[in-house]
């Protein structure tokens, strides 16, 4: 089964018009996706893309990604989509997910793709799908469901 091309379904207006900078720069201090080697891939208004080599010690008992793991990449994909729409001096959190996980997660390439279903003024609806690319195919991995809230006058940093 081949993955099909994702991109927003919606063509949706950024706040900020330096949104793509702003998300990777976010991206860049996120200490928990340089530990498992995740790299921001996409950034467009309300969709982002992070990708995941599979490693040996990323994997549960039985050598498949940890689903732990699968739901840190889903829960920063869909989160930058939200955070490309919030204004330059917002930030956000994640309230809730649910995630199903479909398929394991064996040697290859993750991609996470997460999207804006509907933004709102303090919580925003998102999707997120992951895939894992292996010798020239994609298996949907997990789908994924996420609520997060705008913090509006926070910086999206310690200081």
């Amino acid at each position: 089964m081949n993955a099909p091309v994702s991109m927003p379904s919606e063509r949706f207006e950024p706040q900020d018009p330096d949104y793509a900078a702003r998300v990777r720069e976010s991206f860049g201090r996120q200490r928990a996706m340089q530990l498992i080697g995740a790299t921001l891939t996409a950034v467009e208004p309300g969709f982002c893309e992070i990708q995941l080599p599979w490693r040996e010690d990323l994997t549960q008992q039985k050598g498949y990604v940890h689903g732990g793991i699968i739901g840190m990449i889903a829960d920063s994909a869909c989160g930058y989509a939200a955070y490309s729409l919030m204004p330059a001096g917002a930030s956000l959190v994640t309230v809730e997910y649910k995630i199903n996980i479909m398929a394991p997660a064996r040697q290859g390439l993750l991609v996470a793709r997460g999207e804006v279903v509907k933004p709102g003024r303090t919580l925003s609806i998102t999707s997120g799908e992951v895939y894992l690319r292996r010798e020239g195919r994609s298996v949907l991995v997990a789908a994924m469901q996420q609520t997060l809230m705008m913090l509006p006058d926070t910086p999206d940093s310690p200081e």
